[in-house]
């Protein structure tokens, strides 16, 4: 199963997010470099994330964006299903003959559950816990750790499949 672009960005974007200390605001600029993102096409993902109620977006001057849910309170399962569609397969009478008498449908919605029931077991916060990696990618210090964060964040690169 692959998910889309637009998915992968919103996650990317909540786990960066999970990453800052609680109600601190990060600008859509710094995400989009950061993730080497259009802002365009991230500021789409950040209305749909708002809308969904899991981020804050706050405009004017001194606005950002911040978590409105802590990490815990997430979970990727719900998070996927109210971001991504999820059809494995497009199946319908008028396109397939044996639409009426195949089985495969009913086995790739059961694969489907099964996955998304296995993310519910998962939040965002259970990305980062004994994660230093994580941190580091964002040169950020893990919150309660005694050195202080740095101050610029590393850009990454993310990978387009071909």
């Amino acid at each position: 199963m692959q998910l889309s672009r637009f998915t992968d960005y919103s996650i990317r974007v909540l786990i960066y997010l999970a990453t800052l200390p609680p109600g601190e605001l990060t600008r859509i600029n710094e995400v989009s470099e950061l993730y080497d993102i259009s802002k365009n096409h991230l500021v789409k993902v950040i209305h749909k994330l708002g809308q969904l109620g899991l981020i804050d977006t706050i405009q004017g001057k001194n606005g950002g964006i911040r978590l409105k849910l802590s990490p815990e309170q997430i979970g990727i399962g719900q998070a996927l299903r109210q971001l991504e569609p999820l059809h494995l397969l497009n199946c319908s009478v008028e396109s397939c003959c044996i639409s009426p008498a195949c089985r495969l449908k009913r086995y790739l919605v059961d694969a489907k559950e099964a996955f998304l029931k296995e993310l519910d077991k998962y939040t965002i916060q259970d990305l980062l816990v004994d994660n230093q990696k994580l941190y580091s990618f964002f040169q950020k210090e893990k919150p309660g750790s005694q050195s202080p964060p740095k101050k610029q964040a590393r850009r990454i690169r993310i990978k387009e499949k071909a």
